[in-house]
C-alpha cells in the first residue's frame, strides 16, 4: 500500500500520528498484547505476527492490525523490519455518578 493512502486511512479511522518503529534482528517478542489497538504499514524488511496459532507474514507494502488486548507473538524476518505504525486507545465510555436520594 501506498504511505499517503495509509495515513489518510489512519485519519479517517480516528488514529493520531503514527511513529516509525525499527527491529534490528533477531528480534522476537514472545506472547503479549497491548493495551491499544495499533495498526501498522511495513516500509522495510519482514515481520511475522502469530495471532492465536495462525503465522501471518507481513512485507513491505503490507498492513497489520492489531486490536487492543489481542494476544500475539511478534518475530521480525531476517533482515529486521521498519514499519509506520499509530496507536489508538480503546475509548472509554464515562458513566455518570447518580446519587442516592433515599439516604
Amino acid at each position: 500500500m501506498n504511505q499517503n493512502v495509509f495515513l489518510d486511512g489512519l485519519q479517517k479511522e480516528g488514529f493520531p500520528t503514527p511513529v516509525v518503529v525499527t527491529r534490528d534482528p533477531p528480534f522476537f517478542m514472545d506472547l503479549h498484547s497491548h493495551p491499544y489497538e495499533a495498526k501498522a504499514l511495513v516500509l522495510d524488511g519482514q515481520i511475522d505476527i502469530n495471532v492465536g496459532g495462525i503465522k501471518t507474514i507481513y512485507l513491505v507494502g503490507d498492513i497489520f492490525h492489531l486490536f487492543a488486548n489481542q494476544i500475539h507473538t511478534e518475530n521480525s524476518g531476517s533482515k529486521g523490519v521498519k514499519y509506520l505504525v499509530s496507536r489508538k486507545s480503546p475509548i472509554v465510555a464515562e458513566v455518570p455518578v447518580v446519587e442516592n436520594s433515599d439516604t
